[in-house]
Parts: structure tokens; C-alpha cells; sequence
């Protein structure tokens, strides 16, 4: 009896306590609380909060659009960098806004187009040779494929291209990270061939535009590429290379035939795309054979900086020890 007198009185007392009919300090529901708010107030005012911007949602539905809401539900809020910085607003030498999110105004430059596109490394070791003719053997299908459309086989090319730059980075990269050890900027250069190359590519896609099966032609060709690329670089890094050396040396020549064809009036000599434009700081009445010039400039580059990489394993040096040689800039 006396333990049901004690329940009682401990009822009356905490009564008010756990159950009252005002508002919680922090919550938004009315009426009767539960006890649980008082046990777990932040569930529970999440779930107070959830109910608040469920019920502002609701009033606006009816109501004008968001500001920061544009057409299509895409937000018009800048794009706020990894830093969670928002950049700021870019600008090109004339004063007018820089349009491309891809690359900065401090990663354009102008291409040296005094390099010499005839050079060729003469194989004289076996592997050297058997990478010679691995490039020929798979330059005779495109040149069957493709005949003359060079916009077509540049697409194709330049999604290939953009691989090796990639695959050796990104090894040389781990193999820093393993071995505690300096890379010589090797990491820096060879992930800006890829870039490069991805810059080619965006470049001739204002040219032309892939049809459906040169799509899943790219998907086949990059996705054999890619890993017969990264086994071989982790077998041998210098036979890598010198693949890549001659793989440069067909782009080159490949491109040599595009500039013909141009000025031979076979193919329309159009004003260059806005963006070859800014990339390598041509004139504003620039035009294609310019762009086709300044592409092939670079993969001149390419293929000079492959073969000298290869070179080093040659000699038996090493990436780390010897520095890469200087970028686009």
C-alpha cells in the first residue's frame, strides 16, 4: 500500500515535468510533448527542423520561384571551389569574362611551332623494334578506316593519346607514395600530356561530332588500351614509353596530312574554335590550319619527351634522379 502512496506522489510530482502543453526551448511542435524530447532534444528537433523547412517548402510551392533556382531547376550560385573558396571572376587581356571552366587563363600558352615534326627515333634494340612495329601494324587499319577524315581519326586519336600521360602518372605516383621518394616532376609532366591531349580532343569535338559507332569505337579502343598500357608500363616503363614516342611520331605524321589536305582546299580551311582560341593564345581571326599547326606542335613535344624517357631507362637511370624536361608554358 504504502509503495502505490509512493508511485502516486512521484507522479504528481514529475507530472508536470514530463508532460506539458508549452513548447520545448529548441522545438517547433505544439501542443503535448512527449517525454522522449526531454530524453533525446536532438532527434528531436531534427526532426522539428525537417518539419519546418517541409512546411516552408509547401508555402513556396504556390508562391515565385527561389532566386538562386534558374530554368531547368540548375542553381544560379557560383560554383564554390574544393577549397570552399568561391573564385573569383576571371577575366582575359581584353577585359572581357573568361567562359571556360575547364582550363584557367595561367594554362594557356603559345605553341612552339619552330620544333622540328621530322624527327625519328631509329630503333636499334629489340624492343625498340618490336614497339616500332606494334605502331605501324595498328596504324595500317585506321588509315584504312578513316581514309581522309581527319577531324574523325583526330577524335579518335586524341581519346587514345590522353591515356598513356595518365597511366604513367599515375603509377609514378603510387611508386612515390611507396617508396617515400621524389618523382623529379616527372608526375607533373607526364599528367600534363594528358591534359593536353584531352585539350586536342575537346578542341576537334567543335569541329566535328562522333557519330554513334566511332562512340563505341573510343570505348572499345581506350578501354583494350588502357590496361594493356598500365601491364606494360609495370613490366617496363621504357618499352612504355618508347610506344608512346612512336604513337607520337604516326600522330605527327598524321596531322602533316590533315594540314595538306587543308591547303590543298580539300577540306574547308574554318575559322578556329573559341576555345583553340584562348587555349594557345591565337590571333581572334585565327583559323583551322592554325589549330591542326599548334596540335601538332604537341605531339611533336609528345614524342620527344617519350623517347627521352625511354632513353633514361635505357642508360639506366631513373625518372627521380634525372628532371623532366620543361612543359608547354
Amino acid at each position: 500500500m504504502s509503495s502505490r502512496m509512493a508511485g502516486a506522489a512521484l507522479l504528481r510530482h514529475l507530472g508536470p515535468r514530463l508532460f506539458t502543453a508549452e513548447p520545448v526551448s529548441g522545438l517547433t511542435a505544439r501542443g503535448i510533448v512527449p517525454a522522449s524530447a526531454r530524453i533525446l532534444p536532438a532527434r528531436m528537433a531534427s526532426t522539428a527542423a525537417k518539419q519546418d523547412d517541409t512546411a516552408e517548402q509547401q508555402g513556396s510551392a504556390g508562391g515565385t520561384e527561389k532566386p538562386e533556382e534558374a530554368a531547368g531547376g540548375q542553381s544560379k550560385k557560383a560554383i564554390v571551389s574544393y577549397w570552399g573558396i568561391e573564385p573569383r571572376k576571371l577575366v582575359k587581356e581584353d577585359g572581357t569574362e573568361w567562359r571556360w571552366p575547364c582550363f584557367k587563363p595561367w594554362d594557356t600558352y603559345t605553341s612552339d611551332t619552330s620544333i622540328d615534326v621530322k624527327k625519328h627515333h631509329e630503333p636499334t634494340a629489340l624492343p625498340d623494334k618490336a614497339a616500332y612495329w606494334i605502331v605501324k601494324s595498328l596504324r595500317v587499319p585506321m588509315d584504312l578506316f578513316f581514309q581522309r577524315r581527319h577531324a574523325s581519326h583526330a577524335l579518335l586519336l586524341e581519346t587514345v593519346a590522353a591515356v598513356p600521360g595518365m597511366v604513367g602518372g599515375m603509377l609514378l605516383h603510387l611508386r612515390s607514395l611507396r617508396r617515400f621518394e621524389q618523382s623529379g616532376g616527372w608526375i607533373r609532366a607526364l599528367l600534363e600530356e594528358a591534359e593536353n591531349e584531352r585539350m586536342h580532343l575537346m578542341t576537334f569535338l567543335e569541329v566535328t561530332q562522333p557519330l554513334w559507332w566511332e562512340r563505341a569505337l573510343v570505348l572499345t579502343a581506350q578501354g583494350v588500351f588502357f590496361n594493356a598500357y598500365f601491364v606494360g608500363y609495370l613490366l617496363s616503363p621504357k618499352f612504355a614509353h618508347r610506344v608512346v614516342g612512336y604513337l607520337e611520331e604516326e600522330a605527327v605524321h598524321s596531322y602533316t596530312e590533315y594540314l595538306k589536305d587543308l591547303e590543298a582546299g580539300i577540306i574547308e580551311n574554318a575559322p578556329a574554335p573559341a576555345i583553340a582560341i584562348d587555349y594557345w593564345r591565337l590571333p581572334a581571326d585565327a583559323k583551322l590550319k592554325d589549330v591542326v599547326t599548334v596540335v601538332r606542335a604537341d605531339e611533336a613535344h609528345h614524342r620527344d619527351v617519350n623517347h627521352f624517357a625511354s632513353d633514361i631507362h635505357y642508360l639506366g637511370m631513373k625518372l627521380k634522379d634525372t628532371p623532366a624536361p620543361l612543359g608547354y608554358h
